[in-house]
């Protein structure tokens, strides 16, 4: 699921991970591909996460990980920061998800009657982005879908979602509803239809797998 987000990062992206399992994915994207990974924090040019022993620890990404500098890394306060989201300079950004709707709703910022620590990055980084991912597990703890026909969560922003990234599949928000693209390696399209709260399309052609 990871390996195959990181692939559609592509040369020359500026791209935001979020909070989550999306930070996971800096570790398949290819040390010498030249794109800029931006923290919401104030970080243009995150490179790889670092051992505590190797960190330096006035450095860290949006969800606390101790990262690395590369050639060319800056860093500014968060109103630029976010001055950068809000214009749209964002190639892709990649969220995490409690909930995913076949629309392209997204809700991942507050589960009712539980602790968060607040809204975050991820209401403007879902609304501004030119191209939104989210990368997640198809079911929760208790194997319920996390992909739905409609989410019953607070909504982080409505029809935002472009492709879902999950162990299982790859789907992606169009205009005639939420297309199955690819299957995950050992996971049958049975499986898959079982495990999604939401109606899918599913192509003719055999479906490719990741």
């Amino acid at each position: 699921m990871l390996k195959r987000a990181a692939a559609d990062i592509k040369a020359g992206m500026t791209v935001n991970l979020g909070i989550g399992l999306p930070t996971q994915v800096l570790k398949h994207v290819p040390e010498n591909l030249p794109v800029c990974l931006h923290s919401e924090n104030g970080i243009a040019g995150v490179g790889p996460v670092l051992a505590n022993d190797q960190a330096d620890r006035n450095l860290i990404d949006a969800g606390g990980a101790y990262v690395s500098p590369l050639p060319g890394t800056s860093y500014f306060d968060s109103a630029l920061s976010f001055a950068i989201v809000r214009s749209g300079r964002l190639d892709l950004t990649l969220l995490g998800a409690f909930e995913v709707a076949g629309n392209g709703d997204l809700a991942n910022w507050m589960i009712p009657g539980r602790f968060t620590p607040g809204a975050g990055g991820a209401i403007e980084l879902a609304q501004k982005a030119r191209r939104v991912g989210v990368v997640t597990t198809h079911t929760d703890k208790k194997g319920n879908p996390k992909i739905l026909s409609a989410c019953t969560l607070p909504l982080t922003a409505p029809c935002c979602v472009d492709r879902i990234y999950t162990d299982m599949a790859v789907c992606d928000v169009t205009p005639e509803g939420l297309q199955l693209s690819e299957i995950a390696e050992g996971v049958s399209l049975d499986d898959v239809i079982a495990a999604t709260g939401a109606r899918l399309i599913v192509p003719d052609q055999p479906l490719p797998t990741f």
